[in-house]
């Protein structure tokens, strides 16, 4: 006798539609399970035999075969395992097949026949409604999750044996409540807060501005001096997540089996990798294609301390999900396609021991230079606001808090993110493109000819001056401005990574040289090749007239 029971297979952090056809024939008794399924498939026939026969019911003494359709979809996992106790059940007459036709199910089994959760539930749950399938069965401990798509009827169980009652025509459980998370994994620690930190209004004006449009930063300065501190309080700047990216964000940590399963996750992710990382956690893969930090982070936060500690495999490997906002994870036979829409931070000493530009400094040229090899060009083209952090003077250290708080920012952040939403049907500045830059970052004349300069002596790439128009926009929109205009190019030029050119000489993105600029260049960088991430950077400060004076060429 044939059974065909619906149930789901996870494929990236969606789901794809499987049947598992179970056929009883006279013979020796044997079970096989096929399908392209992994180890944990394969090893499904000793866990459905075993949660069968201790929940009371009778295992078939004959030629069981299961097959997961399609075959040529991998399939992996044990989620497969209810679905083909319930095909064993159906095909032996212990429960109706018709009952079949209104329930896909989804679920792990214990020995003893309890069901166990299983990572994407989420997922499965959207692949039933948008399939047409009337009722979703699921373990209870994911029910919560599962009744966050209203479109499918969810019953959550505890057991095989209230899987069989409830298709042998039972009633019903209620459905489980949906409900919102925000435990800690999501968020920073402790909610901190900005009024914690002590001076550095430079930088906390530059991670506004970043929070404003979603834009990468560096943080550059010796140890000690609060970068950490300051990237640890940029989630509680930044604007709520609506109810579209709640569901993505549960959606992918669900997949990667980091949802407790209570509910809709409500708090930005967090994540801060240790530098030890591998290219393969950082950005996903893995024999069977699993989400990685990038990922884990989407419409987050992905912080990376001791930025020029990571291997230089898994910090190439960022390049192309901070620019196509997705990655695509390519093995035999499959490919798992992830976002990666995340708000990159990162913290950087400017030199080996982190007191370049000053007496402190032990480090030589050779020393400077091997740790500017670190950071390749490419990937520091790709970050938009550089923030030096120096340490706080002595009066600010001891004196009382600080007056800016997180929830005053935050009110500045969600303000100039409606004014982007509504421009851009939801989006933000730092993923627009070049026609939408071209509509809606036009810079005024004055600072169109500073950008123009700027590009033109090599200070910006071509991929850096549409990502100073994208800050510059975010600035004026912090602002309440409709038009780009000169003092705020200027000021993004301000907070950009300077050019080799600009480095060497000292010169600040306004084209003003700044005498301590000047000191810790010459105190601190490298005489020949590339000079280090970071030194000696120019802090940004708003242009003073309608057209700063044109930037100078380096020595």
């Amino acid at each position: 006798m044939l059974a065909c029971v619906t149930t789901y297979a996870i494929d990236g952090i969606d789901s794809r539609r499987v049947t598992a056809e179970v056929d009883l024939r006279q013979g020796l008794p044997a079970f096989s399970v096929v399908g392209l399924g992994d180890k944990a498939v394969r090893e499904a026939r000793e866990r459905v035999r075993a949660a069968l026969l201790n929940s009371g019911f009778d295992f078939p003494q004959r030629r069981i075969t299961a097959n997961l359709a399609p075959a040529y979809l991998r399939k992996a996992g044990p989620g497969f395992d209810l679905a083909i106790a319930v095909g064993i059940l159906a095909a032996s007459g212990q429960i109706p097949v018709e009952a079949l036709e209104r329930w896909a199910v989804f679920g792990e089994l214990s020995l003893g026949g309890e069901l166990r959760p299983c990572g994407g539930t989420l997922a499965v749950a959207e692949g039933a409604a948008r399939d047409g399938v009337p009722g979703l069965i699921v373990p209870a401990d994911r029910g919560a999750e599962a009744a966050l798509v209203d479109d499918v009827r969810v019953a959550s169980l505890r057991s095989v044996a209230e899987v069989a009652e409830l298709l042998r025509g039972g009633d019903a459980p209620p459905r489980p409540e949906a409900t919102v998370d925000s435990h800690p994994g999501f968020a920073a620690f402790e909610a901190p807060d900005l009024a914690d930190v002590r001076g550095q209004g430079d930088v906390v004006r530059g991670l506004t501005i970043a929070a404003a449009g979603g834009h990468n930063i560096l943080l550059s300065g010796p140890p000690g001096t609060g970068k950490t501190m300051l990237a640890r309080r940029v989630p509680t700047i930044l604007p709520s997540l609506s109810h579209d990216e709640a569901l993505e964000v549960t959606r992918i940590h669900s997949v990667a089996g980091l949802s407790p399963g209570s509910g809709l996750v409500s708090a930005r992710p967090f994540r801060a990798p240790h530098h030890t990382i591998s290219s393969s956690g950082l950005v996903g893969g893995g024999a069977t294609p699993v989400p990685g930090e990038v990922s884990l982070a989407h419409r987050g936060v992905l912080f990376l301390d001791e930025l020029s500690e990571f291997t230089r495999p898994a910090l190439e490997a960022l390049r192309q999900p901070l620019e196509d906002g997705r990655v695509a994870i390519v093995r035999a036979q499959r490919t798992a396609i992830y976002p990666t829409r995340f708000m990159l931070v990162a913290a950087t000493n400017p030199c080996p021991c982190g007191f370049a530009g000053s007496r402190r400094c032990r480090c030589t040229d050779a020393d400077h230079a091997k740790h500017a090899r670190r950071l390749s060009g490419p990937l520091l083209d790709r970050i938009d606001l550089v923030l030096n952090v120096h340490p706080p003077a002595a009066d600010e250290l001891t004196g009382v808090p600080g007056t800016t708080t997180s929830a005053d920012v935050r009110e500045r952040v969600v303000a100039a993110r409606e004014r982007q939403a509504r421009r851009l049907d939801g989006g933000c500045n730092a993923h627009v493109t070049v026609q939408q830059l071209r509509g809606h970052a036009e810079p005024d004349h004055a600072g169109e000819r500073l950008l123009r300069r700027a590009y033109a002596s090599g200070h910006v790439s071509a991929r850096g001056h549409h990502r100073v128009l994208r800050v510059a926009r975010s600035i004026a929109d912090l602002a309440a401005r409709d038009r780009v205009t000169a003092a705020d190019v200027s000021l993004a030029l301000g907070f950009r990574q300077d050019g080799p050119a600009q480095r060497r000489g000292g010169v600040s993105a306004g084209g003003r040289a700044r005498p301590a600029d000047v000191g810790r260049a010459r105190a601190g960088r490298p005489r020949a090749g590339r000079p280090r991430a970071g030194g000696g950077r120019a802090r940004a400060a708003p242009c003073r007239g309608a057209e700063p004076a044109p930037p100078r060429a380096g020595r």
